[in-house]
Formats: structure tokens, C-alpha cells, sequence
């Protein structure tokens, strides 16, 4: 087989999310469309762009706000589990979603990327876990209040 080759995100200063069992980049918190949503294992982000996956088969599921189809995302890397892709929303009030992406955030971590933190996060990450969680007060939104997709 040939090499893995993983996208590296740039040290922009931006807040970048990682794959929270291997530390590979994922995401920029600058791609998040919404912190409102929710998963199975609790709160998940709506992103418009997301790195180093891998997309599983067609599931058309139904979720709390409608029948969607949509398939899994796997890390390009370990192939934990992140979350899923939208592909088809059916409810035409939905259809912003399609092609997104929602990350279960029981599934990333989140740190700064400025590039002396990113060097020392890389060589460190995996024996001291160094991680800095990220939140802000859209974070603790009262669950009822979601816009969520959860599996129901």
C-alpha cells in the first residue's frame, strides 16, 4: 500500500480541532456553520469543511428534524468514528446541510494553532496530553433550545 498522506492545517492562530484519539487535524473552528447541534454522545458542531476523513455507505436516517442521507466520517488515520456527512436532506428547510459535515465533539479536541503551540502539541500530544479545551457560552446552550439532529 502506499503512504498515508494526511492534510496538515496551517498555524493560522486559529482554533484547530483534532481527532482526540490520534491528534490529526480535522477542522478549523472558522469553518463551523453552527454549535447548536447535537449527536447521540451529546453536543456536535455543523461544519462546512472538514480534513481527513474518510466517508462510510448511504443511511437514510431519520432525525429529529426530518429524513436525512446521509453517511458516517471515519479519521483518515486511527478510523475513529467522527461523526457524518449530510448528502441529501429531505425537508426542503434542511437542505443547507447538504454536503456539510457534523463533528461529535466527544470525538475532538480543540487547541490554538499558532506555531510554537502546534510544535510543541505535536511532540507532546500523545504522552502528556496537552489539550486545550476550547468552549464559549454558545457551548452551554440549553439543549432543548438545539436546532439538533440527533438520531431519534
Amino acid at each position: 500500500m502506499g503512504r498515508l498522506l494526511l492534510v496538515s492545517l496551517p498555524a493560522t492562530g486559529a482554533i484547530i480541532y483534532r481527532c482526540k484519539h490520534c491528534d490529526t487535524h480535522l477542522a478549523y473552528d472558522t469553518d463551523i456553520i453552527a454549535r447548536t447541534f447535537r449527536c447521540k454522545n451529546g453536543k456536535a458542531y455543523l461544519f462546512n469543511r472538514i480534513v481527513n476523513v474518510n466517508v462510510g455507505s448511504k443511511d437514510d436516517r431519520m432525525m429529529t428534524t426530518g429524513l436525512h442521507t446521509v453517511c458516517d466520517i471515519f479519521c483518515v488515520a486511527c478510523g475513529a468514528i467522527l461523526g457524518w456527512k449530510y448528502l441529501v436532506a429531505f425537508d426542503k428547510s434542511q437542505r443547507y446541510k447538504e454536503g456539510k459535515f457534523i463533528l461529535d465533539r466527544s470525538t475532538a479536541l480543540a487547541a490554538r494553532g499558532d506555531a510554537a503551540h502546534a510544535h510543541a502539541h505535536a511532540d507532546h500530544a500523545h504522552h502528556h496530553h496537552h489539550h486545550a479545551r476550547v468552549t464559549s457560552s454558545a457551548d452551554d446552550d440549553d439543549p432543548s433550545d438545539d436546532e439538533d439532529d440527533q438520531h431519534m
